[in-house]
């Protein structure tokens, strides 16, 4: 009998072994029962979040402005005359009916006087002829015609009368006599100017805001006036502008500030500060703004099941450091990294952020947000 060489016989074992190992490894698809499924992993995306609660913020609008008196007047004449007196210096303060100047009337005193006596005379006529007429002693033309000459008297008393006050001009309200321009002997023609009346005790300040910023005033909110000089005066806004100015799409606004010391602030510029009403925001960093389907900006935060949601914001403020935003939950389980690699819906793992994002808020450079103390 011929010997099989050792090489075949050591294949043919391996094939056999091989053939078994594959017949019991294979056994577990006749099993009746199915074997456990693997166990799905349930950690999702992992994800920095920090939970933060809004805070109370007061904004400001910071805008450059013009200053004026609240009151002020051009001073000028209404009839031609010399210049007689100056009662007044030039910054002298007066009262309202002060006599502020003196032109040469041309005797008009005396024809005042003689045109009260003429009009004492046509009353008493006037009066005598009624009681003939009710006699009928005088004729009704002859009435009428006393009562006209009675009402020409009483014409003339007040033409005369208003001649003379306008001889002496007097103050129209209280203020400071200013930029008078005439000296004794000066002639005045009807319509010259001669000076301007001024009253400081309060200031108007007069700016021109956006159309994006006025839609955030109203009348009444406190304003606060820094001079060049670093003083500052305060008042609260007055009026704001219906309409836009045309060329700029701006809107006209008047805030009313107290100039207790006097200062002479008129026709300066100043800083307005308006303070608006305080509101609840949350503060983090510009890099996690970002726009959702509608173009609208929205922040990426977490629910109570770890779920990333994705809320519309209003935009307060921001400088490029920190925005200031409205409209989140409180509190807030905000997403600091990875929120651009997680899609809503979706359940990550959060991990708490090493740095708060939260800080102070600082002054920008158009509108400011303060913490409420």
């Amino acid at each position: 009998m011929r010997r099989i060489p050792f090489s075949y016989a050591l294949a043919s074992l391996l094939v056999l072994a091989l053939v078994i190992w594959l017949a019991f490894g294979n056994f577990q698809r006749f099993q009746t029962t199915p074997p456990d499924a693997p166990a799905r992993s349930q950690t999702g995306p992992r994800v920095e979040v920090i939970e933060q609660q809004s805070t109370p913020f007061i904004p400001q609008q910071i805008i450059q402005g013009q200053l004026t008196a609240e009151r002020e007047t051009t001073l000028r004449a209404n009839l031609a005359g010399f210049v007689a007196e100056k009662p007044v210096t030039q910054g002298s303060r007066v009262q309202a009916g002060d006599t502020l100047l003196v032109l040469d009337n041309d005797a008009l005193p005396e024809q005042l006087q003689q045109a009260r006596d003429e009009l004492a005379v046509a009353e008493a006529e006037y009066s005598g002829a009624r009681n003939l007429r009710q006699r009928e002693l005088i004729s009704q033309p002859e009435l009428l015609r006393l009562q006209s000459a009675l009402s020409a008297s009483a014409a003339s008393v007040a033409q005369l009368q208003k001649q003379l006050n306008d001889s002496r001009p007097t103050a129209p309200f209280d203020g400071v006599l200013d930029r008078v321009q005439v000296e004794v002997g000066d002639l005045l023609q009807p319509g010259e100017e001669w000076a301007q009346l001024v009253d400081d005790r309060r200031l108007k300040g007069a700016a021109w805001v956006s159309q994006q910023q006025v839609g955030d005033l109203t009348e009444g909110l406190p304003v606060t006036a820094r001079l060049l000089n670093g003083d500052h005066l305060e008042g609260e806004l007055t009026f704001i502008s219906h309409r836009a100015e045309e060329a700029t799409r701006s809107f006209y606004i008047e805030a009313t500030l107290d100039n207790p010391a006097g200062k002479r602030l008129a026709g300066a510029s100043a800083e307005l500060t308006i303070i608006l009403p305080p509101r609840q925001v949350h503060t983090l960093s510009p890099a996690l703004l970002s726009l959702n389907g509608e173009g609208q900006l929205a922040v990426k935060h977490l629910d109570a099941n770890d779920q990333v949601q994705q809320t519309a914001v209003q935009l307060v403020s921001a400088d490029i450091q920190r925005a200031y935003v409205a409209g989140l939950p409180d509190p807030l389980r905000l997403i600091t990294l990875g929120a651009g690699m997680v899609d809503i819906g979706e359940t990550v793992t959060p991990v708490p952020a090493e740095d708060p994002i939260i800080s102070q808020p600082q002054v920008g450079q158009d509108s400011v947000h303060a913490p409420v103390d």
